[in-house]
This record gives C-alpha cells, sequence and structure tokens, in this order.
C-alpha cells in the first residue's frame, strides 16, 4: 500500500465531510482514491465498525454530490487493521458540485475551482471543447488561411463547404471559437503573443511586440520573422553566402506550434516567448491536456489534444508535421548539439527552453572541448580511459568532467568502479 499522500490518493484517519470535497476533485478531472484509515503520515490505524461506516460513505456521497458520480467502495484487511478503500471515477457529467461549489486536486490539496475551470467543466460535460462553442463574431474572412491552403492543399478559393470540411464552421450554422482565432480578425481575448527580446540582461529591451487581433496563423509567421531577425546571420564564405542558426528554426518552429495547438484559450494571458543572448524561453498558458502524463507528453506520442480543429489545420497547412511528436522533434534538432533543450511543465503552465547551440556561445575551455569531443565519438567512457585518451592526470580529468555535469553537458552513470560518462 501507497504510504504517501499523491494527487490520486489521500488519507483519512476516519470518516468527516471534508472527503466530499475531493470526491467532486476526482469526478471532475481524474480518477482517484481515498483511504479511510489511514493517517496524514501514511500509518495504519484502522477503521471501527467498517461495514456500516461504508454505508454511511455511500450515503453522504449519493446525498451531496451533484450530480451522483461513479464510485466504488470495499472493505480490506492490511496489516491486521481494517480500512475502507474508496475510488472515485472521472466523470463525464462535470462539472460535480459539493454544496454548490466545484473542486480540483492541486498536488495533494483539494482547492475550489475558479470561474474559468468552472467554465470549461461545464463545456466538457455538454461533450464540447472549448474551441467549438459559438463565436462572439459571425461576420468573418479568412483570406490568409485560404493563401495557406492554395499553397499546401491546391484550393484555390475558401467556401463554406471547406470551412465545415474543417470544422470553423458549425452544423448548427455558425461560426466557431477556432474560427476566429484563425479568422483574418480575432478579437478574441488575450489569443495573442506577447515577444520580449532582452540584451546583456532582463534590464536591458531590445525590443518588445504583442502580437494579436490576427490570424494565429498571421501571430504565427511574425513570430517567425523575429525569430529569423535574430537568431539566423550570414557568414560568407568566398562567393557564397551560408545561412547560420544560433537556434534550430525548426526547433522554434515546433515550440511555437506546440504552444498555440494546445494552450489554454479561455484564460487571461498571453502565449509569451523571452529572447535571450543564450536561450528562447516559449511560455503557453495551461498545463498539460487531461489524460496525458508529463513522461507522455515528454516521450511519448500524444493523441489527446486540447484544440483538435485548431491542430486539424495547422496539419493541414504543414505547421505541424504528425499530432503528438513535436517534443521528439524538438529534442531530433539537438541530436548533436552541447547543449539540450529543456521543459518545465506545471499545472498551468508549460515552459520550453532553447538554448544556443554554438560551441562558442557556453563558452567551454579548450580541456573541455577535447573530453566533451572524446565523449563525441564513444557512447560511454570510464574516467580512465578518458584519461588515457586525452592524456590528463586523473585529478585533472575528474576536475574537467565535474565542470561539465555542472555545465549539464554530460552525464554520470553508474558508481564507484563502474561510473563511466556520456553525453547528455
Amino acid at each position: 500500500m501507497e504510504t504517501k499522500e499523491k494527487h490520486n490518493l489521500e488519507f483519512k484517519a476516519e470518516v468527516a465531510r471534508t472527503f466530499l470535497k475531493t470526491i467532486s476533485a476526482y469526478a471532475n478531472y481524474n480518477n482517484g482514491e481515498i483511504i479511510f484509515g489511514v493517517d496524514d503520515n501514511g500509518d495504519l490505524v484502522g477503521i471501527e465498525s467498517a461495514k456500516d461506516e461504508s454505508l454511511r460513505i455511500e450515503n453522504m456521497i449519493n446525498d451531496s454530490i451533484v450530480p451522483v458520480p461513479n464510485f466504488e467502495i470495499e472493505v480490506k484487511e492490511v496489516g491486521g487493521k481494517t480500512i475502507i478503500v474508496l475510488e472515485v471515477k472521472k466523470g463525464k457529467d462535470t462539472p460535480y458540485y459539493y454544496q454548490g461549489k466545484a473542486y480540483k486536486r492541486s498536488d495533494t490539496s483539494t482547492v475550489e475551482v475558479d470561474r474559468f475551470e468552472l467554465r470549461r467543466l461545464a463545456i466538457e460535460g455538454i461533450n464540447m471543447d472549448y474551441e467549438e462553442r459559438k463565436a462572439s463574431s459571425q461576420d468573418l474572412s479568412f483570406t490568409i488561411l485560404e493563401s495557406g491552403l492554395k499553397e499546401k492543399a491546391g484550393i484555390e478559393r475558401i467556401n463554406l463547404d471547406i470551412l465545415k470540411t474543417l470544422n470553423l464552421f458549425n452544423k448548427d450554422g455558425y461560426y466557431n471559437i477556432a474560427g476566429e482565432l484563425l479568422a483574418d480578425r480575432n478579437d478574441i481575448a488575450f489569443s495573442g503573443i506577447d515577444i520580449v527580446k532582452f540584451g546583456k540582461d532582463i534590464n536591458k529591451i531590445l525590443y518588445r511586440e504583442t502580437i494579436s487581433h490576427k490570424s494565429l496563423l498571421a501571430q504565427f509567421d511574425r513570430v517567425i520573422e523575429i525569430f529569423e531577425q535574430y537568431y539566423q546571420y550570414e557568414e560568407i564564405d568566398g562567393y557564397n553566402r551560408i545561412k547560420k542558426e544560433l537556434i534550430p528554426k525548426e526547433a522554434f518552429r515546433e515550440s511555437l506550434a506546440n504552444a498555440i495547438v494546445h494552450r489554454v484559450w479561455d484564460t487571461n494571458s498571453y502565449i509569451q516567448i523571452a529572447m535571450y543572448e543564450d536561450r528562447i524561453e516559449i511560455n503557453s498558458p495551461g498545463g498539460l491536456p487531461e489524460g496525458i502524463s508529463e513522461e507522455e507528453y515528454l516521450y511519448g506520442n500524444i493523441s489527446v489534444l486540447r484544440n483538435p480543429i485548431i491542430a486539424g489545420v495547422f496539419y493541414r497547412l504543414d505547421i505541424i508535421e504528425k499530432f503528438g511528436t513535436g517534443i521528439a522533434r524538438i529534442i531530433e534538432e539537438y541530436i548533436h548539439s552541447i547543449s539540450k533543450p529543456g521543459f518545465d511543465v506545471s499545472e498551468n503552465n508549460i515552459r520550453i527552453v532553447l538554448p544556443v547551440t554554438e560551441i562558442g556561445k557556453l563558452d567551454l575551455s579548450e580541456d573541455e572541448l577535447l573530453i566533451y569531443g572524446l565523449l563525441k565519438k564513444e557512447i560511454e567512457l570510464s574516467r580512465r580511459e578518458i584519461d588515457l585518451k586525452s592524456g590528463f592526470e586523473k585529478s585533472k580529468t575528474l576536475r574537467i568532467i565535474n565542470s561539465l555535469v555542472d555545465k549539464n553537458i554530460i552525464q554520470k552513470l553508474g558508481k564507484g568502479a563502474g561510473t563511466t560518462y556520456k553525453l547528455k
């Protein structure tokens, strides 16, 4: 049995009405368990008259949670103590209320949802994504989308049938929010992108632009233009001009598309892009879509989309290649780079960090570059093997290795005599 509370696991030493808030949270968002007869420290204390208490729990849920969620109750014997295990299933008829309020889990706590979350739950409860709702404006034009479809799909002129095929015009006869977001004029609040280019530090702002009231497609193109201005340059080699990139453009395109396709739209926050000399940070409002773990987001081909209509249009326009592969493609762009992209996933935000890839920008010493070059040619090496190949003394090798570990360039594998090192 688990000995520590988690996002989807709560302990109760006794049956008290406070557990009903957690029932609301699990039914609204995620499957979860409440174990009665275990204290906050994870210690077994047991439940007296467990069968009677189980019936009381069932009656409390039926009388207090609206609508009544799907749940199961089981009495178990563990370590000579009797406990009650209450399993709650995420429901389809959200929101689930307790005393007129809806709840969610925040780490191991249960908190009331705000009005934006409540509205989102209500939309889910009628089996409708936010982007499917009726747009506030029904006077929309799509010249930018039309231009993209001409180039990528060979469509000469956009019409209502095409808009219906793209699911931008509802079968009930209205443009939805996805349609407005992709229309030439987009007046949905906070649906823009805020970009800041910093100098040597955050106190020196070289450029700032908030891109709003435009099609998501126009926003995407404008951000790419700004990226090219600051992170691409040309080198003259004889008679040839060679285009260079401080940060892989494809990695940035994928990160930007990911931020747009997966963001939460009904929140008072722009997509934020901070450009520094050594990196770019892309912040997208909203955490992961329901049903997706951080591991699946980073390493798997996710199939759950928060905004499937917008994602479908981006796919048709070749802005995204395949649903769920964006993170893998970002990582792939850095496969031969010392520096690696970073990903920070929280409840309300996803941040992607794209570092500059040029070796010189990392300020590595000649000795560090030598060991980096050795590890680049091998899958992994021991410290002794690095000694032999580099010609360094043991103490010098260890000092350089530790420096490269601290810079997040190499990683240490194993312990003791079996310790080896490899590039991250």
